[in-house]
C-alpha cells in the first residue's frame, strides 16, 4: 500500500466527497414512508404467523394433555 502525505489524503477525501449525490428531500420522505409501510406490513404478517403457530401448539398440547 502506497504511503500518502496528510495533505494529499485530505485532497483525495475532498475530491471523493464532491462525487456524493445526496437524495432530495422528497426522495428521503418517500423512502421513509415506504420503510414505515413495509415494517408495518411485516409486523402484521409475523404477528399473524406467530398467532397461528401459537394456536397450533396450544391445540397440540391440549391433545397431549388429554391423552396422558
Amino acid at each position: 500500500m502506497a504511503k500518502v502525505s496528510p495533505g494529499e489524503f485530505v485532497n483525495q477525501v475532498q475530491t471523493e466527497a464532491k462525487k456524493i449525490v445526496w437524495p432530495t428531500g422528497r426522495e428521503t420522505i418517500m423512502t421513509g414512508v415506504m420503510v414505515v409501510i413495509m415494517t408495518s406490513l411485516l409486523g402484521l404478517f409475523f404477528f399473524g404467523i406467530d398467532t397461528f403457530f401459537g394456536a397450533v401448539v396450544q391445540w397440540l398440547l391440549s391433545i397431549a394433555a388429554g391423552q396422558a
